[in-house]
């Protein structure tokens, strides 16, 4: 059943390849730009594994940043993930806390989409952790592309691949949501609250707190049925 589960998280985590793969050479190539090692760059997708903040660092140290400024920055923009993990913790089901605990450092924005997504017979540690070997092959495979590719690469290119992870986002959500009037309300409040925020306060606050706000409004707002336990009921 466990591997059964798992081989259907890595199924699940494919679309992410499409995304992350144009998006961490496009990362890679800033980080080249600012002056970081192959090793550098590709040891912070290794152990980092954010690439907003992974990109944020790269622009940062190229500016100049001192390390702790660096540091706090990245804490802040990755204080989502706490919120988010929180959400697979409590979806994930009957798995030892400390195993849970330890795949939370493959959280993302995108294995998030994935996992809260899916119907609750999915909700396990090895479908997770199969989307997370998927995602977390495919960031470093990316990274280490474009580490190597670099020098050669024209700068439209390296421009372009940026919006690749939004598309991917949306790819990803949109389809989940479809049909579901309730999940579509909450995401386009979602948005339109981080873009109100955004005016008045840092993206990376605005964002954190439109998360906080919507996913406080969504606990009375959205239904189990929604979150894919309907879907099960109908295809048992």
């Amino acid at each position: 059943m466990a591997s059964k589960q798992f081989k259907n998280g890595v199924i699940a985590g494919l679309p992410v390849l499409l995304g992350y793969i144009p998006v961490g050479i496009a990362y890679a190539i800033l980080a080249h730009q600012a002056g970081f090692g192959i090793w550098e760059t590709c040891s912070l997708s290794v152990f980092v594994f954010a690439g907003a903040s992974q990109m944020m660092a790269a622009g940062m140290y190229a500016q100049g940043a001192g390390l702790a400024a660096i540091i706090i920055a990245t804490f802040i923009l990755n204080l989502r993930h706490i919120i988010m993990s929180a959400c697979i913790l409590n979806r994930m089901g009957e798995a030892p806390l400390w195993k849970r605990l330890a795949a939370m450092f493959g959280t993302t924005d995108e294995s998030f989409a994935v996992f809260t997504t899916e119907k609750r017979e999915n909700c396990t540690l090895p479908f997770f952790a199969g989307v997370v070997v998927t995602t977390y092959l495919a960031w470093n495979a990316g990274t280490l592309l474009g580490a190597v590719l670099s020098d050669f690469l024209p700068e439209i290119i390296t421009a372009s691949l940026g919006i690749a992870l939004y598309a991917l986002f949306i790819s990803l959500l949109v389809p989940k949501i479809s049909g579901n009037l309730r999940l579509t309300a909450l995401a386009v409040l979602t948005g339109l609250c981080n873009l109100l925020l955004c005016l008045v306060m840092e993206s990376s606050w605005a964002l954190i707190v439109s998360t906080l706000l919507c996913a406080f409004i969504g606990v009375f707002f959205v239904r189990d049925e929604d979150l894919g336990e309907e879907a099960q009921t109908n295809e048992a």
